[in-house]
């Protein structure tokens, strides 16, 4: 391998991606963020970063002391040869016990749930940015859409007499 392939390589690993949840916020009320890992294949990684990634259904369940992600969707890396490979299947966070626990209760005592906001690159590592929320009804979201074009209009205005 020569040094300027290696530095290609090296440039392609650090490469910064984000993919954002935009259903999430529309969705739900976000109130405390933590930062994961999730256990991949390499195939899985490579399609991530190529930024092949579904999180609009996905959320996180606590089975036995371990946090899992399910229904996030990560289609096949097209040049790998897995064979029977499942693009929903469940996947593991990695978190501490004591933030599992942490988020265990916070979820019990206040009837929320835990959703996936936003997946990206950090030094070369995946990771996924977790959120406390809680569902939002359909009354909540006409208000948020009323108070926002009431937002625009009035900038509207105002930049008009400027």
């Amino acid at each position: 391998m020569q040094k300027q392939d290696r530095e290609v390589y090296t440039n392609w690993a650090n490469l910064n991606m984000k993919i954002t949840n935009k259903r999430a916020y529309h969705n739900f009320f976000i109130s405390e963020k933590v930062e994961s890992g999730i256990r991949l294949s390499g195939s899985e990684v490579k399609s991530i970063k190529n930024g092949r990634l579904k999180l609009d259904f996905a959320f996180v369940k606590i089975i036995g002391g371990e946090a899992y992600l399910m229904n996030a969707e990560i289609p096949q890396y097209p040049f790998s040869k897995e064979k029977n490979y499942d693009p929903k299947r469940s996947r593991k966070l990695l978190l501490h016990k004591k933030e599992i626990l942490s988020l265990k209760i916070k979820m019990e005592q206040n009837r929320l749930t835990i959703v996936s906001t936003a997946c990206y690159t950090k030094h070369g590592f995946v990771k996924l940015e977790l959120a406390l929320a809680k569902g939002k009804r359909e009354r909540d979201r006409r208000d948020e859409i009323k108070k926002r074009d009431l937002k625009k209009q009035v900038e509207r205005e105002l930049r008009g007499k400027m």
